[in-house]
This record gives structure tokens, sequence and C-alpha cells, in this order.
């Protein structure tokens, strides 16, 4: 179980897209905050309504310097319709093979959905140097976060004051 003060797993994914663009997580380390919001599933009523409730509060993620992604197991074209349809402009990463869920030891099953291996709703602050400055998982993967929590301590993981 990744805790605070752990050194945050790299991974490498695709970023949610038609493109196949790749994502290393590597390269975002440094730049400021990183929130990495993992999720069950794209057009999924929680998760809907977790990826609107970020994207309506990232002027105060940006406010912070931090980079927000969003990490599923869907495919890429499914994130990139989904944000598309939701008006999402943070970047979503489609970890299809699960490497960074289960990196992250998040990975569930919701058998009466039909869904195995995919990721619990979970969030993550890495700080500059890719430190774990917060975590957050849900024990229910239909809870949602506390948003200002969330962004109370992505201020405090900042340097932009």
């Amino acid at each position: 179980m990744i805790e605070t003060n752990d050194t945050a797993p790299l991974f490498t994914a695709t970023r949610g897209t038609s493109d196949h663009e790749t994502f290393e997580l590597e390269d975002h380390i440094g730049d400021g905050p990183i929130v990495l919001a993992f999720f069950p599933g794209a057009f999924t009523p929680p998760c809907t309504n977790e990826m609107i409730a970020l994207q309506d509060k990232i002027e105060a993620f940006q406010d912070a310097g931090a980079t927000l992604f969003g990490v599923s197991a869907d495919s890429p074209f499914s994130q990139g319709a989904f944000r598309d349809e939701h008006g999402i402009d943070f970047d979503l990463v489609s970890d299809m093979n699960g490497d960074a869920i289960r990196q992250y030891d998040l990975e569930i099953d919701i058998e009466e959905l039909g869904l195995y291996g995919i990721a619990n709703r979970a969030v993550f602050v890495l700080d500059e140097t890719g430190t774990v400055a917060y975590r957050w998982v849900a024990d229910d993967p239909t809870n949602e976060p506390d948003y200002e929590k969330l962004i109370g301590r992505v201020a405090k993981s900042s340097r932009v004051q």
C-alpha cells in the first residue's frame, strides 16, 4: 500500500486520446504538484460526477501550479469520448494493462457489474520530488473525495503561493 511520504511509483501508460500518445509519469515530476485521480470507469455516474467536479475546480489546481491526471483502465478511445462528452480539459491516462493500478495497490473487481482489474477510486498528490504528499482511497468505489480538502493539500504541496 502506498502511503503518505512514500516515493510515488512511476509508470508508463497511454494518454486518453485516439492518438495513443505515451504518458510517462516521470516526465511530470518536478513541474509542481501532480494529482493522480484514479477512477473505476468512464461513463459511470460516480466517475462522471468526480471528473466533472475536478474539472469545475481546475482553476484552483492550476493556481497551485498542479497538474491533474485522471487514471483508469478504460481504453484511450473511451477516455477520449468521455473527455469530449463532459468537457474535461485535463488529461486522462489509460492504464489498460493495469500496471499503475497494481503499483498503487488499487486493483478491485466489481463482479456484479462484470468489471475486473479496475481501479478503486483514489487520489494521490505528489510533490515536486515525486513524494506522496496526500493519499485518499475510497472505502467504497462510489464515494468521492473531499474536494476542498484535496485542493488544500495540493496548495500546501505547492511552491506557488
